[in-house]
């Protein structure tokens, strides 16, 4: 999980480590989260899975990144 301030909202880029049993093979679901005030805002749920968890966490960051550049 990380995070980053982008025009005054707190952004976070999630990863959860799954297991796909079909295909053998780790994967990491991402998603976004966008706070502002330590208030929650929005959140996106699974967006995608990804076989590298840096990509999946930075979907979730550029997910909260469009939100914010749409909604804010």
């Amino acid at each position: 999980m990380e995070h980053e301030i982008y025009k005054g909202y707190e952004l976070w880029g999630h990863v959860i480590a799954r297991r796909d049993e079909l295909q053998s093979r780790d994967g990491y679901a991402a998603s976004g989260t966008v706070m502002q005030d330590r208030r929650l805002v929005e959140a996106s749920g699974v967006l995608d899975v990804f076989y590298d968890e840096a990509a999946a966490i930075e979907a979730g960051l550029a997910w909260a990144r469009a939100w914010v550049d749409t909604h804010g």
